[in-house]
């Protein structure tokens, strides 16, 4: 046995499914075997591989146990003569393993090696090389220092940047997403340290293989496609918190008592900095836009003001400290539930939202005692001018900003399909039930051999994406080598070209376009639930509708049998834990195919809650989702209203 596979997985079925497919494949060229440690997955991880790869040594974990333990737990049992530690959410080429061991075969002083990464988009990943944090080099890295100046010596230690890309070299710190180590040498210095739950783990194990005296190598001539962010998200302040103590914990465990409390104070300070910097980056994108328009609706309230002022008609105080900044923010609440801050920005939005706005004003104006009462006309022009001011604003963004701010909403994309003739219709049947919008699907043929049908052949990729215009580019795994589509995607890496891979008898294209970001899944059109809008007028629903009940709760509280746990739920929607209707629960919910949605109290399939056709409960799931609006919430809330205390 050569080489033992270890894929710790997390809730990333169909990464790991694409990332198995691969990894069998490249062990045709040597002897060796795979080990799935699943820490207690829910959507279908576990119910994939038994199903689809009987011959991997499946460890089920009842409980997230963290990467380490998970590894671990596979190391023990391993029998390879190598142990490669590999993420779920990576494509290996065919003779990834064969090159890395006949490396390693010859370099008898390697410990562990690295192999060249590139991104969803084909861009070169930096941490595939990576040197020691010591307390100097994490301070370059933590103020930024390292990415002002990358291919310093000095600056760009953390990533090794002085070092060619392209070139083998000895490093000092390996990647946990492809770490291959030589058994022996684990069996020398131990395995993975527990104390690190995830991150950092791989740094203490790449340096304790150097100080039990063997080398580490970064080694590019094979390469793999890590979607970074898809195992976690990367810019979450979770992961700056735990990233971060992973750093300290390293230091304790490594550094001289003086050097690891001077190394604890800066990165506790770093946590702190960038977790800081991360919710202020955050806000700031969030409430820019809102709040400037705010700032402009108010002063041009005031400034219309001036009309009256000079018919000699002045404003009441109340009208003046109440009114109008009451009037805008009306205005701004009813935009944003209309959908004018979504992406991508529609005019008709702004009209919409404006109108109920005004209508809402007019409403509550009508109510007012006389006394209180002031300018109908007033509401009416204001109206007009916040529309005005909308519109205006808005194709003014879209001429100087464009991208999120471009009024012309999605735009059709031009596709390239690189596959056998079968192949590429059955990705176009998928693109067609996607939300994307076709322009014109151009056919690559994935050998030297051109069909009248094909725009060209895979050695004139980068030509046909260039005279084609071609925004995407599918890749169909069936025909196309993993290495072939990891050359193209690193020789055809730009920021205009996306890329996805169509796996066999799949009904999913995966990919990912940005390393800070989950991958993407084109799947059937079933995420209406999902968007922005239905989040917000669901969130908005559960938490006014708990408030109202738990308002009334003197009352409410009397119609149910369970008191206890009628309180607990409306209090549970309240904090966001719970929602009112969620998907129709079993016992382990695999939703494969839904978007995820907070568990509910009731679900679409109350009638069959007690039934066990789990098909039909599944094609429920599938209409709500696809079909979700707050008024569906609304009807099956009112019809059964009875189980609000289950």
């Amino acid at each position: 046995m050569r080489i033992s596979v270890i894929i710790v997985n997390y809730n990333v079925e169909y990464f790991l499914e694409q990332c198995l497919n691969s990894v069998y494949d490249a062990l045709k060229n040597v002897q060796g075997e795979v080990f799935v440690v699943d820490n207690n997955s829910i959507d279908g991880s576990v119910e994939m591989v038994r199903r689809q790869f009987p011959q991997a040594t499946l460890i089920a974990n009842k409980d997230n146990v963290g990467f380490s333990k998970a590894n671990n737990q596979a190391m023990r049992i391993s029998k390879g003569d190598y142990v490669v530690l590999l993420n779920p959410d990576t494509v290996v080429e065919e003779d990834t393993f064969q090159k890395c061991v006949d490396f390693m075969d010859k370099h008898p002083e390697g410990g562990g090696l690295g192999v060249r990464m590139i991104d969803g988009k084909g861009q070169f990943l930096p941490e595939s090389k990576r040197g020691l944090p010591t307390p100097a080099v994490a301070f370059y890295k933590i103020f930024g220092f390292s990415r002002l100046f990358p291919k310093s010596k000095t600056f760009g230690q953390y990533h090794l940047g002085y070092l060619d890309e392209h070139e083998t070299n000895e490093v000092e710190i390996l990647s946990g997403a492809f770490m291959l180590m030589r058994k022996e040498a684990l069996d020398k210095v131990g395995l993975l340290d527990e104390a690190f739950f995830m991150y950092g783990e791989d740094i203490d194990l790449s340096y304790r293989i150097i100080k039990g005296g063997y080398k580490n190598y970064y080694f590019p001539e094979t390469q793999i496609i890590h979607y970074k962010g898809e195992s976690t998200k990367k810019s979450s302040i979770n992961y700056v918190f735990v990233f971060y103590r992973a750093m300290v914990i390293f230091a304790e465990k490594h550094f001289s008592q003086k050097n690891a409390k001077l190394f604890s104070f800066f990165i506790n300070l770093a946590i702190y900095f960038r977790a800081g910097l991360a919710l202020l980056n955050r806000f700031i994108k969030r409430i820019i836009l809102p709040a400037f328009d705010f700032t402009i609706i108010v002063l041009g309230l005031y400034a219309l003001k001036q009309l009256w002022s000079i018919e000699s008609i002045d404003f009441p105080m109340h009208v003046i400290k109440y009114a109008l900044p009451g009037y805008a923010i009306t205005w701004l609440i009813t935009n944003l539930y209309s959908g004018a801050y979504d992406t991508p920005i529609k005019l008709k939005s702004y009209v919409t939202g404006t109108l109920l706005g005004t209508g809402i004003i007019l409403v509550a104006y009508a109510l007012l005692p006389k006394e209180l009462q002031f300018s109908r006309l007033f509401i009416l022009l204001g109206a007009l001018m916040v529309l005005s001011y909308y519109l205006l604003s808005r194709i003014l963004l879209h001429l100087t900003l464009g991208k999120k701010f471009d009024l012309r909403g999605v735009r059709n994309k031009n596709f390239a399909i690189v596959g056998e003739p079968d192949e590429v219709e059955r990705v176009k049947q998928i693109l067609k039930n996607t939300a994307n919008k076709v322009s014109t699907i151009h056919s690559v043929s994935p050998t030297q051999s051109k069909s009248e049908h094909d725009s060209g052949v895979i050695n004139q990729l980068d030509q046909i994406i260039d005279i084609h215009e071609i925004d995407e580019v599918i890749f169909c795994a069936k025909n196309t080598t993993a290495e072939s589509i990891i050359n193209w995607m690193s020789r055809t890496a730009t920021n205009k070209v996306e890329f996805k891979i169509a796996q066999p008898n799949s009904m999913y294209l995966i990919g990912s376009n940005s390393i800070d970001t989950a991958g993407d899944l084109y799947i059937m059109e079933i995420d209406n639930i999902s968007t922005p809008a239905s989040k917000r007028n669901k969130r908005t629903f559960d938490f006014i509708l708990a408030l109202m009940l738990l308002i009334l709760l003197p009352i409410s509280v009397y119609f149910f049998e369970n008191k206890g746990k009628f309180i607990k739920n409306c209090w549970s929607v309240l904090i966001g834990k719970k929602s009112w209707v969620g998907y129709s629960y079993e016992e382990k919910p695999a939703h494969r195919n839904l978007p995820r949605i907070k568990n509910g109290i009731l679900t679409p399939a109350e009638e069959r809650a007690d039934n066990e056709n789990n098909s039909l409960r599944s094609k429920l799931n599938l209409i709500y989702a696809r079909d979700y609006s707050t008024f569906t919430d609304i009807l099956i809330i009112r019809k059964y209203w009875r189980g609000l205390d289950r």
